[in-house]
């Protein structure tokens, strides 16, 4: 494939560079162009390292460090988080697919796949500011309680400071993910919105019940 797709369609056509830069300003511009032309090029390595970037979010939610050694945490997010990661995010663009007809939405699973990885781009770049953060405190990121605040005044605004960004980076992956969707099923924002809501309420709902019922 060539850097420039050899198409024709009534989306303007975007360069590789010109897709990772302008889905920070102009993401509609740049989620139409992959939708139209179904830009695959660099689908299935965004998915490896949005797995990748998943795995590390579960080893610190589930504060893994508090049973595994660092090694295995890195370990454990890379292969299982790389390999398996995408299987989720695959599932969740089935469920919107189905969910998203009941809204009028035109996307199959392929394309909402497609268009939600190039969305969850923050989420990739947010593994960059990751690395100070282990290389400071290591394995006490992944802990309950872990002690990330003694290494000094520098070390702790270069912590906390990515933390934020990546907080920052979070909200905007959720609004890319909003944008991308709402092109992706010809739905509107508002829809869009719904239809990344419905999935969760499908299946959490019944299970709610259910427990409630065992209960």
């Amino acid at each position: 494939m060539n850097n420039e797709v050899e198409v024709q369609n009534n989306s303007e056509i975007l360069t590789d560079k010109e897709i990772f830069t302008k889905i920070w300003t102009r993401p509609r511009q740049v989620f139409r162009f992959i939708d139209d032309y179904k830009y695959d090029k660099f689908v299935r390595v965004l998915l490896l390292l949005i797995g990748i970037s998943r795995g590390f979010d579960r080893a610190t939610m589930n504060d893994m460090g508090d049973e595994m050694s660092l090694g295995a945490i890195i370990g454990f997010s890379v292969v299982f988080g790389g390999l398996l990661g995408w299987i989720s995010i695959y599932l969740y663009a089935a469920l919107l697919s189905w969910t998203g007809k009941w809204l009028g939405g035109k996307g199959n699973t392929t394309s909402i796949l497609r268009i939600l990885s190039y969305a969850m781009i923050p989420s990739i770049l947010a593994l960059l500011f990751l690395i100070p953060q282990i290389g400071i405190y290591g394995i006490e990121m992944f802990k309950e309680y872990g002690d990330i605040s003694s290494a000094g005044v520098f070390s702790n605004i270069v912590v906390y400071g990515s933390l934020i960004l990546e907080f920052i980076l979070g909200i905007w992956m959720l609004v890319l993910c909003v944008i991308a969707l709402s092109e992706a099923q010809k739905i509107s924002i508002g829809m869009a919105i719904l239809n990344i809501v419905l999935p969760a309420l499908v299946i959490g709902v019944p299970i709610f019940l259910i427990v409630y019922m065992l209960m």
